[in-house]
């Protein structure tokens, strides 16, 4: 089985191969040939150094090809896994920072930040699906593209539903809710709703029973994990539900920009920086690149969302969560049970359907899904709270903002509709004046990329 990772130079990188190395079910259904392609040569050579490293001793390990031609990259694969930054870390760091300057939120697929990232990503991510229309039409792809729902929703708009989105916050919430309670994660069953980065746990199943309400009644089990941390235990029992840790920012949201405000360098600023050290290091060509890698990567686990938790009281990640897997056992998933119609139950970004009452049956979502040799089909979450529902239409209509944005204006230099970027920009609930959105799309520049 081959698969092919888009944005195979970057950092996370080695995180997927070591899933793939631990892959221990059948062989027919294993990934024997892994193919590297990004439009950055250097970051490809420094990550098959990491990955010659991981291999060392191990018989079975996927043959690693890298390539900077994306038709040969995508031909004849069985899978692909999309995971590319347009513009870099640069251009992360640039969405963070001009939002900030206006008083608003600068995060990378949050508020206006998310916003430009997905502008800039949403005409390439396009440009790649009928790239692998024509090449792999029959390959699946697992799409990790930020924002994730975004660029999934378009995606499928040129493949259908062999896209299918995923991300590790919702299963990390789940295994720590399910931790607090004493439960083994992988025995219980898990209600989640909601979109990308925009998601409430709402029921934590245990041997036929939904312990939720016994986690919410308990400050001190509720107060031992991230999200208890970073809500506080009031804030939830009033909800009701344990949110993703990106709503952090719609709660708290002033608290949230002052401390970002305040800090010394963004979080996109800091990986630029943080990335570029590396990436000198393990292409240098001498050994020790693995290392190297590891270092870099226990310091990025380490400050994940720290400005968030120094506005919560600057407490500290607990080790379980600095392993740094997720999407990659996610994708893992995936790839085994349509290669090996294995069924799993897995909280993934796709078509609505009719699984979330209140929108429409194309609009991606992200909610369990029952994954085999036919794909991804979401189960019916029930009835969403008033509250809930209002925030996912409300972002919905930016994300198709932004979509129509990069759809109707293909000829310009851009590709992009400014009419459209400015809507997806100033509808968003975190930008609060039209004048600031505007200001903010001049500023980044969006719309005069060639």
């Amino acid at each position: 089985m081959r698969l092919t990772v888009l944005g195979g130079g970057g950092f996370r990188m080695p995180l997927v191969y070591r899933a793939l190395l631990d892959d221990t079910g059948d062989a027919a259904g294993r990934c024997t040939e892994l193919v590297l392609y990004d439009t950055d040569r250097g970051r490809l050579d420094a990550i098959r150094a990491v990955l010659a490293e991981q291999a060392e001793g191990r018989p079975t390990a996927p043959a690693v090809r890298a390539t900077t031609d994306l038709d040969e990259a995508l031909r004849g694969a069985d899978f692909v896994f999309s995971a590319i930054r347009v513009g870099g870390l640069e251009g992360r760091a640039r969405d963070e920072r001009i939002p900030l300057g206006e008083g608003v939120l600068g995060q990378e697929t949050v508020g206006a930040g998310g916003v430009l990232y997905g502008l800039r990503t949403l005409p390439v991510a396009l440009r790649i699906a009928e790239r692998i229309a024509a090449v792999a039409p029959d390959a699946w792809v697992i799409n990790f593209t930020n924002p994730a729902g975004m660029v999934t929703e378009a995606m499928q708009r040129v493949l259908g539903d062999r896209v299918i989105g995923i991300c590790d916050s919702p299963v990390g919430l789940c295994r720590r809710a399910a931790r607090a309670l004493g439960a083994d994660p992988d025995r219980a069953g898990y209600d989640y709703v909601g979109l990308n980065h925009l998601g409430w746990l709402r029921r934590v199943v245990v041997d036929g029973r939904d312990r939720l309400p016994e986690l919410l009644g308990d400050t001190a089990a509720l107060e031992s994990f991230e999200e208890g941390k970073l809500f506080g235990a009031e804030w939830l029992r009033a909800l009701g539900a344990l949110p993703n840790e990106y709503l952090h920012y719609y709660y708290f949201n002033r608290e949230a920009v002052a401390a970002i405000r305040q800090a010394p360098a963004t979080r996109g600023e800091f990986l630029r920086d943080q990335q570029a050290r590396f990436y000198r290091t393990a292409g240098s060509g001498t050994p020790g690149a693995l290392g190297a890698w590891e270092r870099t990567r226990l310091e990025r686990e380490a400050t994940y969302m720290a400005e968030s938790r120094e506005a919560t009281g600057g407490w500290e990640r607990d080790s379980c969560d600095l392993d740094g897997g997720g999407y990659d056992r996610i994708a893992l998933a995936i790839m085994r049970a349509i290669a090996r119609d294995e069924r799993a139950t897995l909280i993934l970004n796709v078509r609505n359907r009719t699984s979330v009452p209140g929108l429409d049956e194309d609009a991606v979502v992200e909610v369990p899904c029952l994954v085999d040799a036919g794909g991804a089909r979401p189960l019916a979450t029930g009835a969403v709270a008033p509250d809930q529902l209002g925030l996912m239409l409300s972002l919905k209509a930016v994300e198709r903002s932004a979509i129509e944005a990069a759809t109707t204006e293909p000829g310009t230099d851009s590709g992009i509709a400014r009419g459209a970027a400015l809507r997806a920009l100033a509808l968003h609930p975190l930008v609060d004046s039209v004048k600031v959105a505007g200001r903010i799309l001049d500023a980044a520049g969006v719309l005069a990329r060639p």
